[in-house]
Protein backbone atom coordinates (compact mmCIF):
# COMPACT_ATOMS: atom_id res chain seq x y z
CA UNK A 1 0.00 0.00 0.00
CA UNK A 2 1.29 3.20 -0.43
CA UNK A 3 1.24 6.22 1.51
CA UNK A 4 0.09 9.56 -0.11
CA UNK A 5 1.98 12.50 0.27
CA UNK A 6 0.78 14.80 3.35
CA UNK A 7 1.64 17.59 6.37
CA UNK A 8 0.75 16.28 9.63
CA UNK A 9 1.54 17.54 12.46
CA UNK A 10 3.41 15.44 16.04
CA UNK A 11 2.97 17.11 19.13
CA UNK A 12 5.49 16.62 22.22
CA UNK A 13 4.43 17.67 25.77
CA UNK A 14 7.45 20.08 25.93
CA UNK A 15 6.78 21.26 22.07
CA UNK A 16 5.56 20.60 19.26
CA UNK A 17 7.37 18.90 16.35
CA UNK A 18 6.80 19.13 12.54
CA UNK A 19 7.27 16.30 10.02
CA UNK A 20 5.67 15.12 6.76
CA UNK A 21 4.69 12.34 5.15
CA UNK A 22 6.43 10.47 2.66
CA UNK A 23 5.55 7.93 0.02
CA UNK A 24 6.48 4.60 1.05
CA UNK A 25 5.54 1.22 0.79
CA UNK A 26 3.80 -0.11 4.12
CA UNK A 27 3.93 -3.57 5.59
CA UNK A 28 2.56 -5.13 8.41
CA UNK A 29 4.99 -5.64 11.35
CA UNK A 30 2.65 -8.33 12.31
CA UNK A 31 -0.74 -10.06 12.91
CA UNK A 32 -2.78 -7.35 14.43
CA UNK A 33 -3.25 -7.49 18.07
CA UNK A 34 -6.65 -8.01 20.25
CA UNK A 35 -5.60 -6.74 23.57
CA UNK A 36 -2.95 -3.42 25.34
CA UNK A 37 -2.40 -3.66 28.38
CA UNK A 38 -0.54 -1.17 30.75
CA UNK A 39 0.98 -2.36 33.87
CA UNK A 40 1.76 0.88 36.14
CA UNK A 41 4.63 -0.86 38.77
CA UNK A 42 7.26 0.79 40.49
CA UNK A 43 10.61 -0.42 41.82
CA UNK A 44 9.81 0.43 45.66
CA UNK A 45 6.29 -1.66 45.79
CA UNK A 46 7.34 -5.13 46.95
CA UNK A 47 3.84 -6.48 45.56
CA UNK A 48 5.41 -5.12 41.99
CA UNK A 49 7.88 -8.24 40.83
CA UNK A 50 5.33 -11.05 40.15
CA UNK A 51 3.25 -8.43 38.13
CA UNK A 52 6.27 -7.26 36.34
CA UNK A 53 7.12 -10.88 35.19
CA UNK A 54 3.33 -11.39 34.17
CA UNK A 55 3.59 -8.56 32.06
CA UNK A 56 7.16 -10.25 30.60
CA UNK A 57 4.84 -13.58 29.66
CA UNK A 58 2.38 -11.55 28.19
CA UNK A 59 4.95 -9.63 26.10
CA UNK A 60 5.70 -12.94 24.27
CA UNK A 61 1.88 -13.58 23.23
CA UNK A 62 1.65 -11.50 19.12
CA UNK A 63 -2.17 -10.75 19.99
CA UNK A 64 -0.88 -8.38 23.24
CA UNK A 65 1.19 -5.31 23.39
CA UNK A 66 1.98 -5.10 26.85
CA UNK A 67 3.43 -2.06 28.44
CA UNK A 68 4.91 -1.11 31.85
CA UNK A 69 4.51 2.70 32.98
CA UNK A 70 6.45 2.69 35.96
CA UNK A 71 4.85 5.28 38.46
CA UNK A 72 7.20 8.11 40.61
CA UNK A 73 4.66 8.70 43.56
CA UNK A 74 6.61 5.94 45.60
CA UNK A 75 9.91 7.47 44.96
CA UNK A 76 10.07 9.19 49.00
CA UNK A 77 9.33 5.68 50.93
CA UNK A 78 13.38 5.10 50.61
CA UNK A 79 14.10 4.08 47.15
CA UNK A 80 13.55 6.77 43.48
CA UNK A 81 12.25 4.48 40.89
CA UNK A 82 15.24 4.65 38.04
CA UNK A 83 12.63 4.65 35.02
CA UNK A 84 9.84 5.93 36.51
CA UNK A 85 8.23 8.97 34.72
CA UNK A 86 5.83 11.67 36.26
CA UNK A 87 3.70 11.19 32.90
CA UNK A 88 2.64 7.32 33.50
CA UNK A 89 1.77 8.76 37.36
CA UNK A 90 -0.76 11.41 35.35
CA UNK A 91 -2.17 8.74 33.00
CA UNK A 92 -3.02 6.29 35.51
CA UNK A 93 -4.50 9.26 37.69
CA UNK A 94 -6.91 10.48 34.55
CA UNK A 95 -7.55 6.44 33.85
CA UNK A 96 -9.13 7.11 37.22
CA UNK A 97 -10.84 9.90 36.61
CA UNK A 98 -12.46 8.53 33.74
CA UNK A 99 -14.03 5.54 36.23
CA UNK A 100 -14.93 8.20 38.75
CA UNK A 101 -13.31 6.44 41.37
CA UNK A 102 -9.72 7.03 43.09
CA UNK A 103 -7.97 3.28 42.70
CA UNK A 104 -4.79 4.37 42.34
CA UNK A 105 -2.32 1.40 43.09
CA UNK A 106 0.58 -0.68 42.14
CA UNK A 107 1.04 -3.16 40.49
CA UNK A 108 -2.47 -1.53 38.57
CA UNK A 109 -3.16 -3.15 35.22
CA UNK A 110 -5.34 -1.23 32.41
CA UNK A 111 -6.69 -3.29 30.08
CA UNK A 112 -7.50 -2.04 26.39
CA UNK A 113 -8.28 1.46 28.33
CA UNK A 114 -11.30 0.25 29.69
CA UNK A 115 -10.87 -2.26 32.77
CA UNK A 116 -8.53 -2.10 35.97
CA UNK A 117 -7.19 -5.39 37.47
CA UNK A 118 -4.68 -6.12 39.75
CA UNK A 119 -1.66 -6.84 38.06
CA UNK A 120 -0.17 -9.94 39.85
CA UNK A 121 -3.83 -11.68 39.18
CA UNK A 122 -3.17 -13.50 36.36
CA UNK A 123 -6.99 -15.15 36.33
CA UNK A 124 -8.31 -11.29 36.28
CA UNK A 125 -6.24 -10.29 33.58
CA UNK A 126 -7.46 -12.96 31.51
CA UNK A 127 -11.10 -12.44 32.17
CA UNK A 128 -10.24 -8.55 31.23
CA UNK A 129 -9.51 -9.36 28.11
CA UNK A 130 -11.57 -11.65 27.36
CA UNK A 131 -14.82 -9.21 28.35
CA UNK A 132 -13.15 -5.87 26.79
CA UNK A 133 -12.66 -7.53 23.66
CA UNK A 134 -16.14 -8.31 23.44
CA UNK A 135 -17.25 -4.47 23.52
CA UNK A 136 -18.24 -3.10 20.32
CA UNK A 137 -14.92 -0.63 19.02
CA UNK A 138 -12.06 -2.08 21.32
CA UNK A 139 -8.87 -2.92 19.43
CA UNK A 140 -11.26 -2.36 16.06
CA UNK A 141 -9.20 -0.28 14.12
CA UNK A 142 -6.27 -1.43 11.77
CA UNK A 143 -3.15 0.07 12.33
CA UNK A 144 0.21 -0.52 11.24
CA UNK A 145 3.85 1.03 11.38
CA UNK A 146 6.98 0.00 9.81
CA UNK A 147 10.36 1.26 9.89
CA UNK A 148 11.65 2.49 6.87
CA UNK A 149 15.71 3.75 7.40
CA UNK A 150 15.36 6.75 10.40
CA UNK A 151 11.92 6.86 9.84
CA UNK A 152 8.35 5.46 11.40
CA UNK A 153 5.87 5.01 9.17
CA UNK A 154 2.29 4.99 10.72
CA UNK A 155 -1.28 4.48 9.42
CA UNK A 156 -4.44 4.12 10.71
CA UNK A 157 -7.78 3.18 9.07
CA UNK A 158 -11.02 4.18 8.87
CA UNK A 159 -13.12 2.78 11.36
CA UNK A 160 -15.96 0.80 10.37
CA UNK A 161 -17.52 0.69 14.12
CA UNK A 162 -20.03 4.06 14.60
CA UNK A 163 -18.95 4.01 18.17
CA UNK A 164 -15.30 4.61 17.35
CA UNK A 165 -15.23 7.17 15.62
CA UNK A 166 -12.84 9.74 17.42
CA UNK A 167 -9.62 9.21 19.30
CA UNK A 168 -5.38 10.71 19.57
CA UNK A 169 -2.71 8.53 17.61
CA UNK A 170 0.12 8.07 19.98
CA UNK A 171 3.77 6.72 20.00
CA UNK A 172 5.84 4.90 22.76
CA UNK A 173 9.97 4.24 22.96
CA UNK A 174 10.39 0.97 24.36
CA UNK A 175 13.25 -0.96 25.89
CA UNK A 176 12.13 -4.83 26.24
CA UNK A 177 14.06 -5.69 29.03
CA UNK A 178 15.67 -3.60 31.56
CA UNK A 179 17.70 -5.29 34.61
CA UNK A 180 17.97 -3.48 37.84
CA UNK A 181 19.30 -3.52 41.25
CA UNK A 182 17.43 -2.22 43.79
CA UNK A 183 20.03 -0.28 46.66
CA UNK A 184 16.99 0.47 48.82
CA UNK A 185 13.29 0.24 49.83
CA UNK A 186 10.62 -2.55 50.02
CA UNK A 187 13.06 -4.80 47.27
CA UNK A 188 16.12 -3.57 48.52
CA UNK A 189 19.08 -6.13 47.07
CA UNK A 190 16.79 -7.82 44.32
CA UNK A 191 17.57 -8.18 40.68
CA UNK A 192 14.75 -7.04 39.35
CA UNK A 193 13.74 -7.24 35.04
CA UNK A 194 11.37 -4.82 34.07
CA UNK A 195 10.00 -5.58 30.11
CA UNK A 196 8.95 -3.10 27.76
CA UNK A 197 8.91 0.12 29.77
CA UNK A 198 7.41 2.83 27.55
CA UNK A 199 10.72 5.50 27.92
CA UNK A 200 8.88 8.35 25.91
CA UNK A 201 5.34 9.39 24.68
CA UNK A 202 4.52 11.44 21.77
CA UNK A 203 1.30 12.04 20.66
CA UNK A 204 1.49 11.75 16.97
CA UNK A 205 -2.10 13.71 16.14
CA UNK A 206 -5.74 13.21 16.38
CA UNK A 207 -8.12 10.83 14.69
CA UNK A 208 -11.49 11.35 13.54
CA UNK A 209 -12.41 8.19 12.14
CA UNK A 210 -11.09 8.12 9.01
CA UNK A 211 -7.83 6.64 7.45
CA UNK A 212 -4.60 8.75 8.29
CA UNK A 213 -0.72 8.60 7.82
CA UNK A 214 1.98 10.08 8.96
CA UNK A 215 5.79 9.73 9.57
CA UNK A 216 7.57 10.66 12.49
CA UNK A 217 11.62 10.89 12.53
CA UNK A 218 12.46 8.36 14.61
CA UNK A 219 14.96 10.85 16.64
CA UNK A 220 12.13 12.04 17.97
CA UNK A 221 11.20 9.04 20.33
CA UNK A 222 14.59 7.43 20.52
CA UNK A 223 16.72 7.58 23.57
CA UNK A 224 19.62 4.61 25.07
CA UNK A 225 18.10 1.55 25.38
CA UNK A 226 14.92 1.85 23.32
CA UNK A 227 14.69 -1.08 20.76
CA UNK A 228 10.95 -1.26 20.47
CA UNK A 229 8.16 1.38 19.52
CA UNK A 230 4.36 1.18 20.01
CA UNK A 231 1.93 3.00 18.16
CA UNK A 232 -1.84 3.06 19.03
CA UNK A 233 -5.02 5.30 18.97
CA UNK A 234 -6.94 5.29 21.63
CA UNK A 235 -10.58 7.09 21.87
CA UNK A 236 -10.80 10.18 24.20
CA UNK A 237 -8.00 12.38 25.29
CA UNK A 238 -4.81 12.59 26.72
CA UNK A 239 -6.76 13.91 30.05
CA UNK A 240 -9.91 11.57 29.29
CA UNK A 241 -8.23 7.86 28.24
CA UNK A 242 -11.05 5.76 26.96
CA UNK A 243 -11.13 2.42 25.00
CA UNK A 244 -7.92 1.20 22.86
CA UNK A 245 -9.53 1.35 19.16
CA UNK A 246 -6.11 -0.35 17.66
CA UNK A 247 -2.05 -0.63 18.30
CA UNK A 248 0.55 -2.41 16.57
CA UNK A 249 4.46 -2.74 18.00
CA UNK A 250 7.76 -2.78 15.67
CA UNK A 251 11.17 -3.38 16.84
CA UNK A 252 13.91 -0.73 16.13
CA UNK A 253 16.97 -3.27 15.98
Amino acid sequence: MTAIMAYNCISRWSGALGVCAIIAIIRPAHAEPRTVVELFTSQGCSSCPPADQIVGELAKDPSIIALSMPIDYWDYLGWKDTLADSRFSARQKAYSHVRGDRNLYTPQMIVNGSAQVIGSDRAAIESAIKNTSKVEGVMSVPVKMTLSGKLLNVSVEASKVPTAGRGEVWICSVSKAVPISIGRGENRGQQLTYYNVVRNLVKVGDWNGGSGSWTIPLENISRDGVDAAVVYVQDGSRDKPGAMLGAAMTALR
